[in-house]
């Protein structure tokens, strides 16, 4: 198994709308993707930012190309991130998971 994390900083006030959002719309792209174990997101109120982190597990860096593409490091925005976020990090973090 692979876990997948991106993280990022969201505008002041609009923390619970973009939770709202990436409920709404990013979290069920990811899960539509065959291979995908699983995603959540993360967020807290940080002073002047929102902190955001989405995790999600996969079976394989082949299942995470079908969602990311070739470069599985890349991140992957959506339409609306730009009205919410405050920096877009071009990369994301992969670890992998041992499940005994």
């Amino acid at each position: 198994m692979v876990a997948r994390i991106w993280r990022g900083r969201v505008r002041p006030g609009l923390l619970e709308e973009y939770r709202r959002y990436v409920t709404r719309v990013c979290l069920p792209d990811y899960r539509a993707i065959a291979g995908n174990l699983g995603a959540y997101v993360f967020t807290k109120e940080n002073g002047d930012h929102g902190d955001v982190i989405t995790l999600s597990y996969w079976d394989s860096y082949e299942s995470i190309a079908r969602f990311a593409g070739d470069d599985v490091d890349r991140a992957r925005y959506y339409p609306e991130d730009p009205r919410f976020l405050v920096d877009f990090p071009e990369r994301v973090e992969h670890f992998e998971v041992t499940d005994t």
